[in-house]
């Protein structure tokens, strides 16, 4: 292979169906992402108030559960998107 046909555009060939699921899953997984951040944050937070002290290791607990979620996402969506015929399934 030549240098230029190493830099230049990478084309894939996605049907309508194959692009919507891939969305679909980004949106999920975006989605998963905020609340894991939300969770965090707030959890931070309380940890400033002994009072709050549990419900800050709570939000900390569902948090690290999300993470757990973040990899079932991306998985379910590669098995989604394999079992729709002529897929591309390189990615």
């Amino acid at each position: 292979m030549n240098r230029e046909s190493l830099d230049g555009p990478i084309t894939l060939k996605l049907g309508p169906e194959e692009l919507i699921i891939r969305r679909r899953y980004e949106v999920i997984s975006i989605a998963n992402d905020f609340l894991i951040a939300i969770w965090f944050l707030l959890g931070s937070i309380l940890f400033l108030f002994p009072e709050y002290e549990t419900a800050a290791i709570w939000l900390f607990i569902i948090g690290s559960f999300q993470f757990l979620i973040r990899p079932t996402i991306r998985l379910i969506s590669h098995i989604h998107i394999r079992r729709i015929p002529g897929s591309n399934w390189d990615s």
